[in-house]
């Protein structure tokens, strides 16, 4: 049975340029749930199967799992698992969040990852009058969720310090309906200044919304943008646990926004999504957050492995796009291709990530454990030749 959609929900559609045949197809979606938005427009990349045996540095993952500390918490709460929140939970890590970054807890939402809100805000603020504007290359789920609304995406390519480029983005699509920096950027690890995303904020258009993705941003020794949602209502913040607190297979992520700009994306299941999630996943993301001498020395174990491996690739003349700031970098193999380096270094036995089509030639590759990274220099060695 088809879903009915609210008139007021119907009139929102109509009014952003959907047309009939759209509005029963977001109608079919919505029938199918929530979880069908995240699916269909911007679930979370999925990683390559991990080949048994081989090193993994191919899906951004910390290589190592959540602080002890945060692995404990978690327990207590297994053995409480008969609850279905012991003790005001949420609460605890909305208001752990707000001390860290200083800002108001209820402008702090927790949940199953961070590329479900991806999805929602562009299903709640985008449509086919309204675009989305990205850098490219870029983390790209919310292209395809822009392809399911049926929205223009527009790409724009990064600065020659290879940050987001947000004048021409602006000037690439004045109208959009959302603007979306990932900072620092996958697949680059590169930083966008706090400066220019505060320009871009300052003048887009009013009633647009500025996405600022900072999944990689415990990684960086420097400012964030999370100021930005302590005061505005046009500015969703996006986090995740999954990548320096090594939480990835625990699903927890963060939104810092209004609650007016988070209403908006609610309305497609009444925010039951964010009440799912598992007590443990949120016990150890509140005992996690509040670490800050545990984050600065998991920052600098990974910068000393990720140094390692740029010197030794720089060594044997390999280019390494520079300026990387997070758990990953790209090389770029020159004449060889992305994909055939890919597999040579597999044979070695050592997963690397992938290429964005806009850079056939360039791979990513995660920052693992050192020893990890003395095992991919190995491995390239083995298999490189100019």
């Amino acid at each position: 049975m088809a879903t009915q959609l609210e008139p007021a929900m119907e009139q929102d559609l109509i009014d952003r340029g959907y047309s009939r045949r759209q509005l029963a197809k977001v109608a079919a979606l919505l029938g199918a749930g929530a979880a069908a938005i995240r699916v269909t427009g911007a679930g979370a990349q999925q990683a390559a199967k991990a080949v048994a045996g081989a090193v993994r540095i191919g899906a951004n993952e910390c290589w190592t799992g959540p602080f002890p500390v945060a692995a404990q918490a978690a327990f207590k709460l297994v053995q409480e698992g008969n609850r279905y929140e012991p003790d005001n939970e949420h609460q605890k890590l909305f208001d752990a969040v707000a001390a860290v970054e200083g800002i108001p807890a209820d402008r702090v939402t927790a949940w199953p990852g961070s590329s479900d809100p991806l999805s929602r805000v562009a299903v709640a603020y985008a449509s086919p009058t309204r675009g989305i504007v990205t850098a490219d290359p870029t983390y790209e789920a919310i292209w395809r969720t822009g392809d399911w609304l049926g929205a223009k995406v527009t790409k724009v390519p990064l600065t020659k310090d290879f940050a987001h480029d947000v004048k021409a983005m602006l000037a690439a699509d004045p109208n959009a309906g959302v603007y979306y920096i990932c900072s620092p950027n996958n697949p680059t690890g590169t930083i966008t200044p706090i400066a220019d995303i505060e320009w871009l904020a300052n003048n887009k258009p009013k009633d647009a919304i500025l996405v600022v993705d900072e999944a990689y941003i415990h990684w960086v020794d420097g400012p964030n943008a999370a100021r930005l949602a302590a005061t505005r209502d046009d500015v969703l913040i996006l986090r995740t646990f999954s990548k320096l607190f090594g939480m990835a297979g625990m699903r927890l992520g963060l939104t810092f926004a209004s609650p007016a700009l988070m209403e908006k994306m609610m309305r497609y299941d009444g925010g039951q999504v964010t009440g799912m999630l598992p007590m443990t996943a949120v016990a150890c993301g509140t005992a996690s957050v509040g670490e800050a001498a545990l984050i600065k020395a998991r920052r600098a174990e990974m910068v000393a492995a990720r140094e390692k491996s740029v010197s030794h690739l720089k060594a044997k003349g390999i280019k390494v796009i520079p300026g990387s700031q997070a758990n990953m970098f790209m090389i770029d193999w020159g004449k060889k291709t992305a994909k055939e380096m890919q597999a040579a270094l597999l044979a070695a036995n050592v997963q690397i990530g992938r290429n964005w089509p806009i850079w056939p030639t360039v791979s990513r590759v995660s920052v693992g454990s050192m020893e990890e990274m003395e095992a991919f220099n190995a491995a390239v060695d083995k298999v490189w030749k100019a």
